[in-house]
Formats: structure tokens, C-alpha cells, sequence
């Protein structure tokens, strides 16, 4: 298997708005529409990266760089590529992104009930911060999660 990692041209708009419905927003109102995306692609503040085995995007994040930290938007792998890697590559690229930036806090969301990606982000040296009620849609809680980029991540022995 060999990832490459690139930055989102406008014509992956449509593969990553498919991804985020299956895989991040499956049980809501789609919110992360192919316009969406695409506007986060132009937008000079946001990084949206995708990672492709071979020409197949397998992967995706969008970040947003704010004032005082880095949002992390979206970030979704395909099944099948879960547990190699990818995803941690994905956010790897955005941290040191975010460093050259001259922002050293990410924040992000993820779904009260998603405890996945929960042990993910907190293997990444992620923490939760908070919990917002009735985030999504109105549906369902999220849990806000953070990492200080100052301090360096957790050993991966």
C-alpha cells in the first residue's frame, strides 16, 4: 500500500461529500454538501488533504485556520484502509501545516457516541474539553476534543 497525501482539487469535491455522508454524517442531514466542500477547497484559510491509493481517494480531512487555533472540520478513511495509518498521516500533515501557521492548538468534534474515533484522536494526544449538547442537527451530542501542539505527542511504542 503506498498513500499519497495531496491538497483537494475542486473535482474531489464530490468523492469527499460522498465520503463525509457515509462514513462522518450516516444518520443525519448531510451538511458537508459538494458545494460545501468545494468552498472549502478555494477558501485561502482552510487545508482540505486527500489521501489516494493510486487514483482512489481513500481518505480526507478539512481543517479551517483561525486566529488563535486550527479547527479540524471533517476527517474520514475508508474502512478498508482503517488501522494503517492513513488517518494519522492525514493529521500529522495538518498539525505541521498548522505549526508553520503559527498555531499550536487543534480543535474538533466528533459524535458523542463515535468512542472509535474517540481512541483515535486520544491516541494522537488528543483530550477531551467539553461536550456540546445537540450539536449535530440537533441529534446528537459532541465531544470537543483539543491538542496543544507545544507539547509533544504520546510515545507510539
Amino acid at each position: 500500500m503506498r498513500i499519497r497525501l495531496s491538497l483537494a482539487k475542486n473535482l474531489d469535491a464530490t468523492t469527499i461529500a460522498e465520503m463525509s455522508r457515509r462514513y462522518i454524517e450516516s444518520g443525519l442531514p448531510q451538511s458537508w454538501t459538494e458545494e460545501r466542500v468545494g468552498r472549502s477547497i478555494r477558501n485561502g484559510n482552510c487545508a482540505v488533504l486527500t489521501a489516494r491509493d493510486n487514483r482512489r481517494t481513500v481518505g480526507f480531512a478539512i481543517m479551517e485556520f483561525l486566529d488563535d487555533h486550527a479547527h479540524l472540520n471533517l476527517l474520514a478513511v475508508h474502512p478498508a484502509y482503517r488501522q494503517r495509518g492513513v488517518g494519522a498521516a492525514l493529521v500529522r500533515w495538518l498539525e505541521s501545516s498548522a505549526r508553520t501557521a503559527g498555531i499550536f492548538t487543534i480543535r474538533l468534534e466528533l459524535r458523542d457516541g463515535n468512542e472509535g474515533a474517540k481512541a483515535f484522536y486520544e491516541h494522537l494526544g488528543y483530550q477531551e474539553v467539553g461536550r456540546r449538547k445537540a450539536y449535530y442537527s440537533g441529534m446528537e451530542d459532541a465531544r470537543c476534543m483539543a491538542r496543544d501542539l507545544t507539547v509533544a505527542p504520546p510515545s507510539r511504542a
